[in-house]
């Protein structure tokens, strides 16, 4: 069985390398009905576009977006959509070394063993963060299935190495500042020191990790299949989808381990005739399934491992170590370019389990 499809009620398959010819995303599943068209899809790939901004890759891709199947005169059909992405400015001689000398930290040395080395490896090719292109893309359709039933989906960036955020963030402050600055934090005198110690850190020729907040509002209650198919183990699996994510935490997290019971439980109350808890150490979610306050969910990325820094690495042709300088256009940093990427994966799993749970009607009537 392939792992290049994820999803039950609502079905994304990704396909595309980084220097291909394009990068695609699948929905099958989506109501017929929705009204979309492109400038639908563009709106979220413009946040996550590459080589605008100083401490992204200057690798510069457009990212227009074309649907070529499961939309007619405005609307879907509910046959499967397809939207692509061409690929533009691609320079692939950086990588002609990588399949003998493997890159620390990325795929380079797995891939080549799991396919025999037939596998593209030209910027990484499947294993690239490109191929999220194909994740924003899905995500604006379950964007737009959400917004029926009022679901609204945010992320920002909460820490960049050492840098985080310390003070508490109103979804108001997100809402109207992530996408005002390029390293799409919603306070702004923090951003601007996040920004700054990007560039040092890219300026010793090195690169700096750092975490993403996803939000959704307005969850219903009662979303999620327990056990296997539990919303927190699905938004988990899919968030561990994005290149470079090695941790995943929801509400109070890795805190709850020293807190007591009587600080980590979320006690009831009412609040405008409607079961709420006080506060909101689940994040969200309980036993599996969404209790109605705000899904909350923490996402760690990795530094970039294209670094220019000498490094050891192992010639796979000789069996000798050897030093490797890795060449080519890479972010310092992704957590920013992640932000929108966090916000199509939250996005994907709620409008699975809202047509799961039949939340979104399979027709959908608006004209």
């Amino acid at each position: 069985m392939n792992g290049n499809s994820i999803g039950k009620a609502l079905t994304f398959t990704c396909f595309g390398e980084s220097h291909g010819a394009l990068i695609g995303a699948i929905i099958d599943g989506c109501p017929a009905g929705l009204p979309l068209k492109e400038e639908d899809v563009q709106i979220e790939l413009n946040k996550r576009r590459p080589g605008f901004t100083e401490i992204s890759t200057p690798r510069k891709e457009e990212d227009r977006v074309e649907i070529v199947s499961g939309v007619y005169k405005g609307y879907t059909t509910g046959a499967p959509i397809c939207m692509i992405v061409r690929n533009i400015d691609v320079k692939s001689k950086p990588y002609k070394t990588i399949m003998v000398k493997p890159r620390p930290g990325h795929a380079d040395y797995t891939a080549k063993i799991k396919y025999g080395g037939y596998n593209d490896p030209r910027g990484g090719g499947r294993f690239s963060g490109r191929i999220t292109v194909a994740y924003v893309m899905a995500g604006a359709v379950a964007k737009k299935l959400l917004n029926l039933i009022g679901v609204e989906v945010l992320a920002h960036t909460v820490q960049v190495g050492n840098i985080r955020v310390e003070s508490k963030i109103s979804y108001e402050d997100i809402r109207r500042n992530v996408y005002s600055n390029p390293v799409r934090c919603a306070v702004p005198e923090v951003a601007e020191k996040m920004r700054k110690e990007i560039l040092r850190v890219s300026r010793e020729g090195d690169s700096v990790g750092g975490i993403v907040e996803g939000i959704a509002l307005n969850v219903p209650a009662g979303l999620g299949e327990p056990i296997f198919d539990s919303l927190d183990s699905d938004i988990a699996k899919m968030l561990f989808n994005i290149p470079a994510v090695k941790g995943v935490e929801f509400g109070a997290g890795f805190q709850a381990a020293s807190m007591k019971g009587s600080e980590a439980n979320d006690q009831y109350t009412i609040v405008d005739g409607k079961v709420a808890t006080i506060t909101n150490n689940a994040g969200g979610i309980l036993g599996g399934i969404s209790n109605g306050m705000p899904i909350k969910v923490r996402v760690a990325f990795k530094p970039t491992p294209s670094i220019a820094k000498k490094q050891r690495t192992v010639n796979l042709e000789s069996m000798k170590e050897e030093d490797i300088k890795i060449v080519g256009r890479h972010d310092p940093c992704i957590v920013p370019r992640a932000v929108p990427v966090v916000e199509a994966c939250l996005a994907l799993v709620l409008a699975d389990h809202a047509l799961r749970s039949n939340r979104i009607p399979r027709i959908i009537k608006i004209r």
